[in-house]
């Protein structure tokens, strides 16, 4: 079984930046790809950012440009730093982990909020 673990969220002022932070732990062969869901108040979950093992980025159109994930394989950690936020990226976000032979693991959710 695979824990996933997020820190690092928290308040920031529009403009800001914010680093989030992921460790997956457990009984772990290989991760294939990890990533970020994030779910806004009322809204559904959205995919903000993800990146394969050999570390190929994926972004939403609406944070392209200021968030950026990246990956370090032997950790099995992957970090999202936020630049110039905006109040809209205000949510809770989560992190997963896909790891080989095994089905996806979910963090508990670290939340983001951006005061305007």
């Amino acid at each position: 079984q695979v824990q996933v673990v997020e820190s690092g969220g928290g308040l920031v002022q529009a403009g800001g930046s914010l680093r989030l932070s992921c460790a997956a732990s457990g009984s772990i062969f290989k991760i294939n790809a990890m990533g970020w869901y994030r779910q806004g108040l009322g809204k559904q979950r959205e995919l903000v950012a993800s990146i394969t093992n050999s570390g190929s980025p994926n972004y939403a159109d609406s944070v392209k440009g200021r968030f950026t994930i990246s990956r370090d394989i032997a950790e099995n950690t992957v970090y999202l730093q936020m630049n110039n936020v905006k109040p809209e990226d205000t949510a809770v976000y989560y992190c997963y982990a896909d790891p080989a032979y095994s089905r996806r693991s979910w963090g508990q959710g670290t939340q983001v909020t951006v005061s305007s």
